[in-house]
């Protein structure tokens, strides 16, 4: 079954409430939280996804995945953990090599929180099976990862594709989540490639119907 992360970096300020309870409304599965600090990636978004998480936290039961965009990954970790999201995934790139990237993997299980691996567009695949038997989750970045609205860059699916056969043949049990350009045009390619958990927010939160248009990304 496809699960739908719906990202709130482009709610519009005023109407989180309202937002936030359509979304759950709508059948939403997870609130996705775009962390970012003007060094991994030229936008910052730091404090402000730290108050949506805490207000979401506050009015919603939807869990919270949070996807760190940022070059120091231990500090964000402390501080997102105390607000208790679903999962907490950080991106190969930002650590320096295989000994971080496993201290940060026991670091976020450490506070019972399920523990994600985010690549760029420009990483290979590969470079993160190492780490699959100790994550729950691989995110492909099907944009560069900073800006919301992008159009998808079609040659990740292939990248998906991969990872899919790769899981598949070793029989592990994780999800793939595809993040970037995923709106009805796109999203069938991406679920047939092998993604289980799609992120949309531009295509989402401009919609007429959010559950009409969760529904369809679903299915």
């Amino acid at each position: 079954m496809v699960e739908v992360s719906t990202s709130i970096l482009s709610m519009q300020q005023g109407d989180e409430a309202e937002t936030i309870l359509k979304l759950e409304k709508s059948k939403t599965d997870y609130f996705h939280i775009d962390v970012m600090d003007g060094k991994f990636v030229e936008k910052n978004t730091f404090n402000k996804m730290r108050e949506y998480s805490e207000y979401i936290k506050r009015i919603s039961n939807l869990p919270l995945d949070v996807h760190l965009m940022v070059e120091d990954v231990e500090t964000a970790i402390s501080v997102f953990e105390t607000i208790q999201p679903n999962i907490i995934t950080f991106h190969l790139e930002a650590c320096k090599d295989e000994n971080e990237v496993i201290q940060t993997i026991k670091r976020i299980k450490e506070s019972n929180i399920k523990v994600g691996i985010a690549i760029k567009p420009n990483t290979k695949i590969e470079e993160v099976y190492k780490y699959i038997p100790y994550v729950h989750m691989v995110l492909v970045m099907t944009v560069e990862p900073g800006k919301g609205g992008q159009t998808m860059i079609t040659d990740m699916l292939e990248k998906i594709s991969k990872l899919k056969t790769y899981i598949e043949e070793n029989e592990y049990d994780i999800d793939i989540e595809a993040d970037g350009g995923i709106n009805l045009a796109t999203a069938e390619r991406v679920k047939k490639a092998g993604a289980n958990i799609l992120v949309s927010g531009t295509a989402i939160l401009q919609a007429v119907d959010y559950k009409t248009i969760i529904y369809e990304l679903k299915k």
